[in-house]
């Protein structure tokens, strides 16, 4: 099961937020119901939920990564974006990954910022 069906699984959750997403801006006005959704109490509940999910996400993406420029970069990106970035990221690092359950929760340590890179470079 492993990689192809944590692959599947993460392509259909980004497909299904970008559908969405998709729906919400044709069918509605951001505007108009984002305000709505501020009067009412179970809505405010709803966007803290979905915020304090983002940065646990991002507590996550933070873990994995060893350039600031990266993380500030994921982080921005989720945080205007929101889930479908997420689920986005969570397929790059899946494929990234090759298969491998350390690598992909924990990140492989070799980025822009690795001191190996470094002495590449220099």
């Amino acid at each position: 099961m492993g990689k192809k069906f944590a692959l599947g699984y993460f392509v259909f959750l980004t497909a299904i937020m970008a559908g969405a997403l998709f729906y919400g801006f044709t069918k509605g006005d951001f505007w108009q119901d984002g305000g709505k959704l501020l009067e009412n109490p179970w809505g405010i509940v709803s966007l803290i939920d979905v915020y304090v999910g983002f940065f646990l996400f991002i507590g996550w993406v933070i873990y994995r990564e060893s350039c600031p420029w990266i993380m500030l970069a994921w982080s921005l990106a989720i945080l205007v974006g929101g889930n479908l970035v997420s689920a986005f990221y969570a397929v790059l690092a899946l494929l990234r990954s090759n298969g491998n359950p350390r690598v992909f929760f924990l990140g492989d340590a070799e980025s822009c910022c690795s001191p190996k890179n470094e002495e590449r470079i220099g």
